[in-house]
Formats: C-alpha cells, structure tokens, sequence
C-alpha cells in the first residue's frame, strides 16, 4: 500500500483548517466529482479475534476548489496473507453512500493475519498524514493485520469502560485560554455530547457490542450544573440501572462549583455547590461493587478546583480495607486521572495533570499488596494509551479515548476464564461518524496523533488467571 503524499497532505489541511472555522457538508455526487475525489483518514480501528472495523473518509473539491466530505460507496476487499490470491470483496456490516465509511468484517480466523483494500467508487482509500498510521508495521500502511487470539477458557463477563462525555459542551478542542481553535458542530445538528453519548448507548444494545455492565471514569458534565447533571443522568437510567448495569465516578470537569448557577445545590464547601452529587455521588466517595467474583472500585481523583488529581485519607482507608480483607479477588479499579509518571510524562497538559506522585505512588504500592488487582481504567488526556506502573506490577494501566470526540467511542473489556482481551470501538450512528470526522481537525490536525493510540493500544489480550470470576 502506498502510503501518504505530498497531494494529499495538502488536501487534509486545507480540510483541517475548513473543519476548525464552518463545514458545510458537500452532498452532491460521487460520480460527477470522481476526477478530484480521494478516499483518506483509512483506520484500521478495531481487531478482535473474529472482526475488525476500518473507517475513512470520501472527499472532492468543491466549485472553489475546497476538500468538502462526498457521499460514496463502501467496499472492503480482503484474503489472508498467506494466500496468492488477490483480496476479494467480502460482505461486512457497513453503511449506504456516505462520506463517513465504517466498514466491520465478521468470520475471521482468530490468531491469522489478512490483506485488505478499503475502496469507495474505485478509489482506493490510504491514510492520513498522521503519524499514528505510519508507525512500522501500522496496518493503513502495510495493508496486513492479524487477529487476535483470545484467552483460553469461557467468555465470562463483557464490561464497556467509557469517558469524557462532556455534557452540555459547545467547542470541542480547547486546551486553555480559547486555543488552540476549537470545533463547533455544524448549524441544524444536535449538541455533538449528545449525540456521542446516545451513539454510545445505542451501541451497546446491539448484540455484537452488547456489554454486561458500562463503566463511566469521569467527565460526564461539562461543568456540572444541575442541568447537565440531571440530563447525563436520564440517558443512563434509559439505559440500565445504577449500581447494577452501569456506574459511574467524578471528573474534574463534575466537581463542585461556585456561582449563581450552582446555588440551588448543596454546598459542600467554601460555596462550591455540589450539582453533580445531586444526580450521583458526593465528592470523596469511593464505590464498590460485586459482579459475580469480580469487585469493581471506583475512586474519586478530583480535586475541588483544577484538573490535576488526588485521593483522600478516607478514600485510601477504604481502599485499603477491602483490599487487605480479601487481596486475591479479581479486582478493576476506576478514577477519572491517569496514575503512572509515563502518563504524566507523556499527556500534552503534562505531570500536573495526572494523579499526584505521593497517591501514585501510595494506591500503585496498594495494588503490590494485593496480586487480584489486575486492571485500572482511567480517562482525562482523550487518549487510547497503556502506561508502565512505576513499580513492579501485573495490573494494566489503560486510558480510554473521549466518549464526545475524536476517535469518539468506548473500550470493551471481555473477561475470560484465561485473561481478557481490549477492544477499542467508535461509536457508529451516522451523526456520531459525521461528528467524529469534523473534530479529527481538533489540535491543529494533531488529534489522531495524540489520541487514537497505536494498534496495540487499542486491541489487546492479556493471559491470567480470572477463573474466580465464573
């Protein structure tokens, strides 16, 4: 496969710059602009041990000469690797004419590498000029991936982890002070949280992504009034049931508040209000939960002003009392901050950003002591990343990209009796794919590199012992 050129680049930041000001989709036809249609943003976004899903995006110039998106065809041809046969088209789950593809193959063979071609009305779809897709070995480029083989044992338990909804949210991208320049959703579209947030939830009734329970890490407010509290809260209990099907903690973005607009809710300190904890939970609380034999714990990182993160005594006392009372059950730790120096190192807002080194520290020397602990999903950077633990540990420690955003979607978690294995899926109703396109221009055009996470990050299996579980 032939990777990026010079052409293309220019045509992606001239779209970049298009999507970070005012869209207007092009709907007009494929056909009568096949002379300057290209088929880019190819993603092998998904590998499981029997799917994968690719998306891409179709684009022509406009009268003005403009990269607007353009409704074409979808085609995913596919043979394995090893075959001296071409790639064939094959029958997948995709969508109609769009400019927004999302193609998912089913029937694979775990553990077996395949060739595949992405086309859209015979122009072959390659990627972006992001650095993500141009790693050695990145599928867009090599035009191979392999399938995942899963743990050995029974499929026990699927949980779909999930972050930064962001309710109520109206300029996606900003970092500090308006920069760098945010992305609106187009005019006559409905709120883009919202739209990702129900895509999410949809998802996850159909049966290919049907989870046993969804876990929320945070962030699920823009800035928690009691309207967005109150709003985030219908749409899960339209979903399922608190502290059975999904649970939830805080994000810095849920945290207390000062302000007229918060005064009708509790004050919890210093005249900051506490809306969110109206609809949830009240500032400092951890949560645990049994499902079967698996404990769930959920930990609040917040801080009562400021992004950065930190857990109380209390907090701490809890933790370390269930952990002491029964160290060898499977365990998954939840908190909306990232908790490894690699993390701190590594995310755009650096170290302050993360959970601070002394609790680190204390909650990773915690886990030391307790070998069931094997998991703990973070959210906050935006990003798919698995980060090394600071000390020898066999817990996993992964954050997850932003529900309300590019990539714009959730991890599955599936439990076997062997180990589990990680999938990362985007989020698939057409308004979710259109708005999940148009905020890839988010960070200058920089966003797929510092979110998508590589191939490995988002699809993975780890072997272990989790027969506890059944």
């Amino acid at each position: 496969m032939t990777c990026c050129g010079t052409d293309r680049r220019r045509v992606l930041a001239a779209l970049a710059a298009a999507a970070a000001t005012s869209v207007v989709p092009f709907t007009g036809s494929a056909r009568a602009q096949a002379n300057s249609m290209i088929a880019t943003d190819l993603e092998v976004v998904t590998v499981t041990d029997t799917s994968a899903v690719l998306t891409w995006t179709t684009l022509a110039a406009d009268t003005g000469g403009t990269p607007v998106p353009v409704q074409a065809g979808t085609e995913i041809r596919l043979a394995p690797a090893d075959s001296v046969t071409p790639p064939r088209p094959v029958s997948f789950s995709g969508s109609d004419r769009t400019p927004y593809h999302y193609a998912q193959i089913e029937g694979l063979e775990p553990g077996r590498r395949y060739r595949f071609e992405a086309w859209s009305d015979g122009v072959r779809a390659a990627p972006a000029a992001d650095l993500v897709t141009h790693l050695p070995g990145a599928p867009e480029c090599t035009g191979e991936f392999g399938t995942l083989t899963p743990p050995p044992g029974r499929l026990l338990r699927t949980l779909a982890l999930c972050n930064d909804v962001h309710l109520g949210e109206e300029v996606s991208g900003l970092i500090a002070a308006g920069l760098p320049p945010g992305v609106h959703q187009e005019p006559e579209l409905p709120p883009y949280p919202e739209v990702m947030l129900t895509a999410l939830l949809d998802d996850l009734r159909r049966p290919d992504r049907a989870a046993d329970q969804l876990v929320l890490a945070g962030d699920l407010t823009a800035e928690a009034t009691p309207e967005q509290s109150r709003a985030v809260r219908r749409h899960l209990d339209g979903w399922g049931v608190a502290g059975r099907d999904w649970f939830a903690t805080r994000g810095n973005h849920d945290r207390p508040h000062t302000g007229a607009d918060y005064t009708a809710c509790p004050v919890v300190a210093d005249d900051h209000h506490d809306c969110w904890g109206e609809s949830f939970l009240p500032p400092g609380q951890s949560t645990e939960h049994r499902l079967g034999g698996l404990r769930l714990i959920g930990l609040d990182t917040t801080e009562p002003d400021g992004s950065g993160g930190s857990i109380g005594p209390g907090q701490f006392d809890r933790l370390r009392e269930s952990l002491r009372g029964d160290p060898d059950r499977p365990t998954i730790v939840f908190g909306h901050h990232p908790v490894t120096a690699e993390s701190g190192l590594t995310n755009i807002a650096g170290p302050g950003f993360v959970l601070n080194r002394t609790d680190a520290l204390t909650l990773q020397q915690l886990y030391q002591s307790a070998p069931g602990v094997f998991f703990h999903h973070a959210g906050h950077t935006h990003r798919n990343r698995r980060t090394r633990p600071d000390i020898p540990l066999r817990v996993e420690f992964l954050e997850v990209g932003a529900v309300k955003e590019y990539p714009g979607g959730y991890t599955l978690l599936r439990l076997y009796e062997g180990g589990y294995m990680v999938n990362f899926h985007k989020t698939r109703t057409p308004d979710a794919r259109r708005w999940s396109t148009r905020s890839r221009a988010e960070y200058v055009g920089l966003m797929p590199d510092y979110t998508l996470g590589t191939t490995a990050d988002r699809n993975h299996v780890v072997l272990g012992d989790l027969s506890g579980l059944s």
